[in-house]
């Protein structure tokens, strides 16, 4: 067989991999973050479904960024940001930073500065305000590690949690016995 064509068979099996891989994780849902941060431009946020506690002495949590421009980038270059956990109530927050030039941070969607300069959504479920301590960058993503210094409980609601690309409450209902 020539060359060329074992080439495009291998991409071909790369490229079904890729697949294969985001259909596997359309099938796990995760739970939804708006990570927000100071830049000197203002306030920068995102949504992500990729936050993930690694360790609870010291409490380090770990998140991912699939580019380095845009708000992204100033998370990246911030020293620090705040990792919002939301809940179901929160889902038109989660949209708009999960969309490219939709309205972020609007006063009718509750968010204040903390007195470290970071945007803080009180309305969140949980606020963890974080120094970041490491990147590591992970084919076309990056993975920041991040120390938290302080925990911030906000509003009781249902987990709001990515499956299938789209937003779904938890219901206390869900819970199997």
């Amino acid at each position: 067989m020539p060359r060329t064509n074992r080439r495009t068979m291998s991409q071909d099996a790369a490229a079904a991999t890729i697949d294969q891989f985001k259909a596997a994780f359309r099938r796990h849902p995760a739970g939804v973050a708006v990570i927000t941060a100071e830049s000197a431009e203002g306030p920068v946020g995102l949504t992500a479904s990729s936050v993930a506690s690694v360790s609870a002495e010291p409490p380090v949590l770990v998140f991912s960024v699939t580019t380095s421009a845009g708000s992204a980038g100033s998370i990246l270059a911030a020293s620090t940001c705040v990792v919002h956990l939301l809940h179901s109530e929160n889902v038109d927050i989660a949209r708009s930073f999960a969309k490219s030039g939709a309205p972020r941070f609007v006063p009718e969607q509750g968010w204040i500065t903390r007195g470290t300069g970071e945007p803080l959504l009180p309305d969140a479920a949980v606020m963890l305000h974080c120094k970041i301590v490491d990147k590591v960058a992970v084919g076309a993503s990056t993975l920041v590690i991040a120390e938290v210094l302080e925990i911030d409980e906000g509003v009781e609601g249902s987990p709001l949690v990515y499956h299938d690309r789209n937003f779904h409450g938890l219901q206390h209902h869900s819970i199997l016995h």
